[in-house]
């Protein structure tokens, strides 16, 4: 496949039947974060091609709902399958475009594999509840209804896996979905549709089900989230980008699933095992290079441990090996582009300015095998958890060790103390303080963990967080209802008419 797609210029439109370009945009020009290089070239979709795959979705809706939910769960078996055929070539095409290492690209293949695997089973688990009924001769029940086209707009660190979370869901639910994906790695979501592309018209898939558009945020983007003939938004990205999109979709009353920032804590207890904390830590704070929204970006760290914990990282972070992502025995591959490392280096200056202390790191490589300009040394800082930068999200490898003493209680409150709420964890071998940490009183965050970090979250529970992180779910348990439209149905087999509430009304 990557002999025949790579070096040259894609159409940036699949309507479910055919690949749709024109000449009228400049085409996108996607370069590697490895090396520089030129992968490759994307024509734009322009708004005909919008208004075309629109209309093939809503054509292609009312078809695939009056299919049987297992029915639409075999199409998706037979995706997973073709995508186990590839996963080798589109890993390497998701480590080439985003820089994140092959193993990391492998895992997020065999994560759509996981969730198609899930959403399959699920197609046959799309459960409603009965109730009672206070009045004789009547029953209640509720049932869930497909909500008919779905919108997904992706972030270029997970250039397929959280569209595959989405649209595999969404799926056996019943719904058509159009994939608006990252223009940093349109590459791999061309690739990913090209692969299911033969499952698609082997199984007389209605086309119009998986579609796709690529193009920049005005043509493509802000129309589908204004577009009331969109039922749902789903929206990976910023803060920034979430509050738009909630205003936007709010403003027609629509429906929005949104996952934004994360700002994530792991606490060190004095009762921590080190040597099963420290891996974890540093995984989850140089994954990625730091680009995961479930990235560790803060270490809260007992006072009692803090200069033994420190000489710890410091050691581990020296041993890191840096370099492109295709060697497997590298652990940090590139940023995803040079904007995002010159963020990073004014992130690094703006918390010295406010009182940070830089312990390790935040140089930038050049030389032999960093030609692209994307290479860093991940960061270590000793900081004050209320520092304004430390308060925000910087999408690199970038690690705040900040100080707490007393009890855990206090090591909460600074974890809970930020505007996001995605992911957190806690090492400890104490069960008092994993079982506060869990409990109400603990930690705020959608996703909390104990002794282990803050990335590498499974599908088959459900994904997302609170606060600035958006409130949204995907992936696993009963995230599948935000794709669904709840009904409550009652109905009346006696021969009278008996009201609710002990109501009479006489005719």
């Amino acid at each position: 496949m990557l002999n025949n797609f790579l070096q040259t210029t894609q159409a940036g439109a699949f309507d479910g039947s055919q690949w749709l370009t024109s000449n009228d945009q400049s085409p996108l020009t996607i370069c590697s974060p490895i090396d520089g290089r030129t992968l490759g070239k994307v024509a734009r979709a322009s708004g005909e091609h919008y208004e075309a795959v629109l209309a093939k979705a809503q054509q292609a809706s009312p078809l695939w709902q009056n299919i049987p939910a297992p029915k639409r769960g075999e199409v998706v078996r037979r995706i997973a399958m073709e995508l186990r055929t590839h996963k080798d070539e589109l890993a390497t095409l998701v480590t080439l475009e985003t820089g994140k290492s092959l193993q990391e690209g492998k895992g997020e293949v065999q994560e759509m594999i996981d969730i198609c695997d899930f959403a399959v089973g699920l197609s046959r688990q799309l459960y409603g509840q009965t109730m009672h009924s206070e009045r004789p001769k009547h029953r209640m029940y509720e049932q869930w209804h497909p909500l008919g086209v779905v919108g997904v707009i992706s972030a270029f660190n997970f250039p397929t896996a959280v569209w595959a979370w989405n649209a595999m869901i969404a799926a056996v639910c019943g719904n058509a979905t159009i994939w608006k994906p990252s223009e940093k790695t349109p590459l791999t979501a061309i690739a990913s549709l090209k692969i299911i592309e033969q499952v698609l018209q082997d199984t007389h898939c209605p086309p119009g089900v998986f579609t796709l558009l690529i193009g920049d945020r005005l043509a493509i983007s802000q129309r589908l989230v204004e577009d009331p003939r969109i039922a749902l938004i789903s929206a990976t990205g910023s803060v920034a980008m979430g509050r738009e999109v909630a205003k936007l979709v709010g403003a027609r009353l629509g429906k929005s699933l949104l996952e934004l920032g994360g700002n994530n804590a792991i606490i060190l207890s004095p009762h921590a095992k080190l040597s099963l904390a420290i891996p974890g830590i540093v995984f989850g704070a140089v994954g990625t290079a730091g680009q995961r929204c479930t990235t560790t970006r803060r270490l809260i760290v007992h006072t009692s441990i803090m200069p033994q914990v420190t000489q710890a990282l410091i050691k581990a972070y020296k041993s890191l090996k840096i370099g492109s992502p295709l060697d497997e025995s590298n652990h940090v591959g590139p940023l995803i582009d040079r904007a995002a490392v010159a963020q990073m280096g004014k992130a690094l200056l703006t918390a010295q300015e406010q009182g940070a202390e830089l312990l390790y790191g935040g140089e930038v490589l050049s030389g032999q095998g960093f030609e692209s300009g994307c290479y860093v040394t991940p960061a270590l800082l000793r900081a004050d958890n209320a520092l304004p930068i430390v308060q925000e999200e910087t999408f690199a490898p970038i690690l705040y060790l900040i100080p707490y003493s007393g009890e855990l209680p206090a090591a909460i409150l600074l974890q809970n103390q930020v505007p996001q709420g995605l992911s957190s964890a806690l090492f400890t071998d104490r069960l008092h303080e994993s079982e506060l940490f869990l409990s109400a009183q603990g930690s705020d965050c959608g996703i909390a963990n104990i002794n282990i970090g803050t990335s590498g979250a499974e599908i088959g529970g459900a994904f997302g967080g609170e606060k600035e992180t958006g409130g949204g779910r995907e992936s696993g348990s009963d995230a599948w209802r935000a794709y669904m439209r709840r009904q409550t149905n009652t109905i009346n087999f006696g021969s009278t008419l008996p009201l609710a509430q002990g109501i009479t009304f006489d005719l």
